[in-house]
């Protein structure tokens, strides 16, 4: 690996950093269409199919046209500054022409992921009051079989085909012109809501993360320091285009900087070899993935891929095992660097190349944060003392925090407080500035990189005659780091079997994401409670991590 990096050295940097946001900012025109202006046939997009053979290529001049012309389409179909559209869309092209033109005209992006299933669908559009849906063939079945119960959708286009009552993408593109004229649109101030991302809770369905257009300059950071990128780097972070970690690793600070993104739309299991080989044929500079993935990789013959193009690999979105970075760094002379934020973030803590890193550690924070470990009242603690995650937003608020939980005042104002943002998140930090993740504040489990909320899967759960009541928590797994386990009552007249198990699970999986059905249930008698009726999910996560430590020698996180 390279010693030239972006940054050299951590404190002069941190010291020296400031953030550079303009009253006006639009980041596909100024920052896309300028790359296109200066390197007009620059690779910017590299789209691979599930096979990993058929690849499309797109330069930034391309993305500049094909956005103009999905923008025009937006605005002819009436859609305003303002509005939202859900964007329902696997790892395409289309994809990024159907984001990058929703931002141009001003109106407000709603990424969601493949995996929603119709009520996640209704739910969402329902809350966001969304009045166009962008969505493709393997999707739209779903979209149709509850429009009819959302009046608020008047727009309706489909990538890759044709259906009833839906607008061709291809003849939308056909009929709009490559040529947008930036003075006839109203101009986007950087603080005009942008994005809403929705993100789970634990006691209540998925809440609207609303950024404004500062956010992609948030995530300059992310991917000039934290991803050590250049514009002739080619990137590759496997994520699906419905969860923010797009935005982290497969859009915005990537394009500022001028780098070639890829993807590729897995469309069955995921395959480690695939992965590899495309990491070889692609010369990927830099690769990012959850834990879960490298788990998978190192299980292979790693020597048998020429991986040299390789200088930088990093995971996010759940803790990494040491045991991990240990045997990548053995197959690829490369460490797995860790770093930490949210949907309702840019990266906050990582580590770096320039910096020594500690095994188990989530590093330092990145620079234009001011990160600290607090209490409840918002006092810093001292080192090694267990508390909040929490980031200054007062006097100035960085650009990559969000702006609110949209509709919702009293949810955000439990996460702002005084001068801090809370991210719900705890750890300690030790006498070197370091900081150790702990767990969350509240239940959400993260899983195979994957964000879900308790709540969503115990209302499901509840919808089956059998259940008379459940609690739900992440368990400890060799594999995937964490699963979800849910421990269930069941009412008179059922008995425990593996049929029902599956009954329920196969229940889970249709009422919502199938990501998120319970892959562990234990059948017991009573749940534990707090005096005032509460399900004590710590005990119950106690107890799972004392069974799997009957068979394993530590915990996988």
């Amino acid at each position: 690996m390279s010693d030239e990096h972006n940054m050299t050295n951590y404190e002069e940097t941190r010291k020296e950093f400031e953030w550079d946001v303009p009253e006006y900012y639009n980041f596909a025109f100024d920052e896309v269409d300028r790359h296109a202006e200066q390197t007009p046939d620059k690779t910017a997009l590299i789209s691979i199919d599930d096979s990993g053979k058929d690849v499309q290529k797109h330069t930034f001049g391309q993305l500049k046209e094909l956005s103009a012309r999905f923008a025009n389409g937006l605005l002819d179909m009436g859609v305003e500054k303002g509005d939202r559209v859900m964007i329902l869309v696997h790892r395409l092209p289309e994809w990024y022409v159907a984001f990058l033109g929703i931002v141009k005209i001003g109106a407000i992006p709603i990424p969601t992921p493949n995996l929603s299933v119709p009520k996640d669908i209704q739910y969402r559009v329902e809350q966001s009051q969304a009045n166009t849906m962008v969505t493709d063939m393997p999707n739209h079945d779903k979209v149709d079989e509850v429009r009819d119960d959302l009046p608020t959708l008047k727009n309706f286009v489909l990538i890759g085909g044709e259906a009833d009552r839906w607008t061709p993408y291809s003849e939308m593109m056909e009929g709009s012109s490559p040529e947008l004229d930036r003075e006839s649109l109203e101009n986007t101030k950087s603080s005009d809501p942008m994005l809403i991302y929705f993100t789970s809770g634990t006691t209540s369905y998925p809440k609207m993360v609303l950024h404004t257009h500062a956010y992609p300059i948030g995530h300059t950071v992310t991917a000039k320091i934290v991803q050590d990128l250049t514009p002739e780097d080619t990137i590759w972070v496997i994520a699906d285009n419905g969860w923010a970690k797009t935005a982290w690793g497969k859009l915005f600070g990537q394009w500022i900087v001028g780098a070639t993104v890829v993807q590729q739309n897995i469309t069955g299991r995921f395959s480690a070899e695939k992965s590899l080989q495309i990491l070889q044929d692609h010369k990927i500079s830099v690769f990012c993935a959850p834990p879960t993935i490298y788990k998978m990789m190192i299980n292979l013959d790693v020597d048998k891929y020429d991986l040299s193009s390789l200088k930088h690999t990093l995971s996010a979105g759940e803790p990494l095992n040491p045991d991990v970075i240990d045997k990548w760094e053995e197959y690829t002379g490369l460490r797995i660097y860790d770093y930490y934020g949210q949907t309702e973030s840019v990266a906050l803590v990582a580590n770096y190349p320039c910096m020594e890193v500690k095994a188990g550690s989530m590093g330092k924070p990145t620079p234009g944060h001011v990160v600290e470990v607090v209490d409840d009242d918002g006092n810093i603690l001292p080192p090694n003392e267990e508390g909040h995650i929490a980031v200054k937003v007062k006097p100035e608020q960085p650009p990559g925090i969000f702006k609110e939980y949209w509709k919702e005042e009293e949810r955000t104002s439990e996460v702002f407080h005084k001068e801090w943002y809370y991210t719900g998140d705890k750890a300690y930090k030790d006498e070197e500035g370091y900081f150790w993740f702990v767990g969350r504040s509240d239940d959400v489990i993260k899983a195979s990189g994957y964000r879900i909320g308790p709540f969503e899967v115990e209302s499901a759960l509840q919808e089956h005659p059998a259940v008379q009541e459940n609690a739900v928590i992440g368990a400890p797994d060799e594999i995937r780091g964490k699963v979800v386990k849910a421990y269930v009552i069941l009412n008179k007249g059922y008995e425990p079997s593996d049929e029902l198990k599956k009954e329920l699970q196969e229940h889970v999986k249709k009422v919502t994401a199938p990501y998120k059905y319970p892959r562990q249930i234990d059948f017991v008698e009573e749940l534990p409670k707090t005096i005032s009726g509460k399900i004590r999910r710590t005990e119950l996560r106690d107890d799972a991590e004392e069974e799997y430590l009957k068979t394993h020698d530590k915990l996988p996180y």
